[in-house]
């Protein structure tokens, strides 16, 4: 089971370090991927948890004035790095092929991407949902080789689920869960999306999925050891 850490545009350097120590409290043999802010990522000392980043340049080292690249992601050890989160697909205007370009850097300096694919409100209103994702999986893998797209791991966030408290009904997360693993055969995906300490054993019951990508639950270490614990029991 993997678990994804997103801290987003959170806690200063005093309250990561407060923050970092709570969760060494945490014991689970899942495995724990933290996603601190960037300034943060050279602050991560802990030996229970992988080094994620929240996002990554589509460009490689150059003159591009407050970018971070994929190599450099690299040499401070990020192993996981999440991209096309539907924040940044709406605030940044990030598109499809700027997300592509970024998941082919993060594999060529051999970073996992956790690429996010989701639907709005309206495309689920609409029944467009499976269109929405299928499309978004083709653009953002486009040109990869088979044994490239084996090394993604897919976030599924219905983004009008996003923040809100308000969560799809298992059947309709199994629903996309399945259409993802159909269109890419043995790779990992997350759910993400309001989860949290008190829906999990309702979500634990989709066997289909293989982890989570957690945005406000992961700056509550308490509420995230209960979390995993409800899903070992």
């Amino acid at each position: 089971m993997i678990i994804a850490l997103n801290n987003k545009c959170n806690l200063t350097k005093e309250k990561f370090i407060e923050y970092q120590e709570e969760l060494q409290k945490i014991k689970t043999d899942m495995t724990l991927i933290l996603c601190p802010t960037n300034v943060f990522i050279g602050e991560i000392n802990s030996p229970t948890m992988e080094v994620g980043a929240q996002n990554v340049s589509c460009t490689e080292c150059g003159a591009y004035t407050g970018e971070v690249s994929s190599s450099q992601l690299k040499s401070m050890g990020v192993k996981y790095c999440i991209v096309g989160h539907s924040e940044r697909r709406k605030y940044q205007h990030e598109k499809d092929d700027e997300i592509n370009k970024k998941v082919k850097l993060l594999l060529n300096q051999e970073i996992t991407p956790i690429i996010c694919v989701g639907e709005e409100k309206e495309d689920r209103e609409n029944n467009n949902q499976n269109k929405v994702i299928i499309k978004e999986l083709e653009e953002d893998l486009k040109e990869l080789t088979e044994e490239e797209k084996k090394k993604v791991i897919i976030a599924y966030e219905p983004i009008w689920a996003i923040g809100t408290g308000l969560t799809p009904s298992n059947n309709e997360i199994e629903e996309i869960i399945n259409l993802i693993k159909h269109y890419l055969p043995n790779t990992k995906v997350l759910y993400g999306g309001s989860a949290n300490e008190n829906n999990i054993e309702e979500l634990k019951e989709i066997s289909s999925i293989d982890g989570y990508l957690l945005g406000g639950l992961s700056l509550k270490p308490e509420k995230l050891d209960i979390f995993l614990k409800k899903i070992k029991n």
